[in-house]
């Protein structure tokens, strides 16, 4: 297919308005306060996987509200200390899986804790996290517009509030270095991953591959794939709802996530992507706000890098890391 959005010498200096509510920050640090109390600490059970080189642990934490939520803590078996942990998060529709198939950071030396997405996990990999909370208000089919109506009621609001508390269930293992934490997602994971670089603590770097939930408005006027479509269906019916639909989004929008995020990040982004257009995730790439470097693939669609951008990141990975006890570095980067 031909190139889908604007040229990528464009793409480079594409630098949008924020739309951004005057509370979004008294939002969330209400939203996580609100969480936090609920202080149950992580649970992780010993799991047989069958592996005998990676350590595998059934993980639940409380989430939003409290919630359960699952996800699983790979560590390598030899491991001597505390180690630093890639936190990632799935893409649309995607479960937890089962534990042979994340090996990749255990085996590069990290510990690994996957969080599950609540309500999702029934379309690719299972999951294994419900998500108790109704909506007020209709919605489209699937996730993304459950509660649009309302920030307080979002879906979202509670998929990115477990998120940060994915973070803290991580910090809290005796395997992993609280001040060595790595985010990592692509698609829905990466939106998801955008938001809790900027709100968890401990974040020391970020690996964002063709973030979806960012830039709502010109993702809506340049695709209608998977779930910018549940968007575009709901407001083609609710005619007279878009000013509240793009409010409430204006809380969950990555833009706005990157714009409050210092670490250092690799992101991802592929030209043909029909799902996540290239200039909504330059519209993230180039408001973050830390030391950032992006690898473009021209030719692919919403696969991007695949394995490639995988060795990608391990190598950025590795450039961050020190020889000194602290492991990894938040020094300069160049900028793609």
């Amino acid at each position: 297919m031909p190139l889908m959005d604007k040229p990528l010498e464009e793409l480079r200096s594409y630098l949008p308005d924020r739309e951004e509510p005057e509370d979004f920050d008294a939002f969330w640090t209400e939203t996580l306060a609100e969480a936090r109390r609920h202080d149950r600490p992580a649970v992780f059970t010993p799991y047989d996987a069958c592996l005998t080189e990676v350590n595998v642990f059934d993980v639940s934490f409380p989430g939003f509200g409290g919630d359960p939520v699952a996800g699983w803590l790979l560590v390598p078996a030899s491991a001597t200390g505390p180690l630093p942990c890639v936190v990632g998060f799935l893409g649309y529709g995607g479960g937890r899986g089962f534990p042979y198939e994340w090996l990749t950071w255990p085996s590069a030396g990290y510990a690994h804790l996957l969080m599950d997405t609540r309500g999702q996990g029934g379309s690719l990999q299972p999951g294994a996290t419900g998500d108790p909370h109704g909506s007020a208000g209709s919605s489209s089919p699937g996730m993304v517009t459950r509660g649009i109506q309302d920030p307080a009621d979002y879906y979202y609001r509670r998929v990115f509030t477990d998120a940060v508390r994915a973070v803290d269930a991580a910090r809290s293992h005796p395997s992993v270095d609280p001040e060595r934490i790595v985010i990592a997602g692509g698609s829905q994971g990466g939106g998801i991953a955008l938001a809790a670089s900027a709100l968890a603590d401990g974040v020391t770097a970020a690996l964002v591959d063709q973030p979806s939930l960012c830039h709502f408005r010109r993702a809506l006027d340049v695709v209608e794939g998977n779930a910018y479509r549940e968007i575009w269906t709901y407001l083609r019916t609710h005619r007279d709802s878009a000013e509240q639909v793009f409010r409430t989004l204006s809380y969950f929008d990555g833009v706005n996530f990157a714009a409050r995020a210092h670490v250092p990040a690799l992101f991802s982004v592929a030209l043909m992507d029909d799902i996540c257009p290239p200039s909504t995730v330059f519209a993230a790439y180039n408001h973050w706000a830390g030391p950032r470097s992006i690898r473009v693939w021209p030719w692919n669609r919403h696969e991007g890098g695949g394995y490639f951008q995988d060795l990608e990141q391990l190598r950025f990975l590795r450039a961050l890391r020190s020889d000194g006890p602290t492991g990894l570095d938040n020094g300069p980067l160049h900028t793609a």
